[in-house]
């Protein structure tokens, strides 16, 4: 039966076998563990540590702040991601601006919402393959790349689309109601 052990980039990879309570996998289960892929930047969250990244969370809460972490995440570290949280505060600010229906308001939260998701996926996309191909450059990863963010594009340009044709009459609307 194989014995475990976990490693960082820090540490070289051995098959010492497990001789202590310390080297155990339950012990090092509870250990925080500090993993530096690139010698560029990591990124540390104030007071929270996120144990093994495996590791299932136990509860509903935790499921939530786990998802949490990932927003903060996007939103810190993801320039893209705070343009689409403005731009999305922007058209639902107009909306309830111009009074869009219900249905319309629907509409517009829905493809803001789906484009806010698909700049997640592109960041969960885009950290895997870096993590994958480290910091060599590899053809396929550049295509997985690529086309994430061209997701996320064609979801930008179908918003701006939807809300456009939703808030643009209403707002022509009430220009023509100022005028006259």
């Amino acid at each position: 039966m194989p014995k475990f052990q976990l490693i960082s980039n820090d540490q070289p990879i051995t098959s010492k076998p497990i001789t202590s309570k310390s080297d155990s996998p339950q012990f090092l289960a509870q250990q925080p563990v500090h993993h530096n892929f690139s010698s560029e930047k990591t990124y540390h969250y104030k007071s929270e540590k996120r144990y093994l990244a495996w590791k299932v969370a136990t509860n509903l809460g935790l499921s939530f702040r786990y998802a949490w972490q990932g927003v903060k995440y996007a939103f810190t570290t993801q320039r893209n991601f705070r343009i689409h949280t403005v731009m999305t505060s922007v058209a639902l600010a107009l909306g309830f601006y111009l009074h869009a229906t219900t249905v319309e308001m629907a509409l517009i939260s829905l493809t803001c919402a789906m484009v806010m998701v698909l700049e997640l996926l592109n960041t969960a996309l885009e950290s895997v393959v870096d993590l994958t191909v480290k910091q060599t450059y590899h053809e396929l990863a550049k295509i997985a790349k690529d086309c994430a963010a061209g997701a996320v594009l064609i979801g930008s340009l179908a918003s701006l689309l939807v809300a456009g044709f939703i808030l643009l009459p209403h707002g022509i609307d009430l220009i023509i109601s100022i005028l006259s």
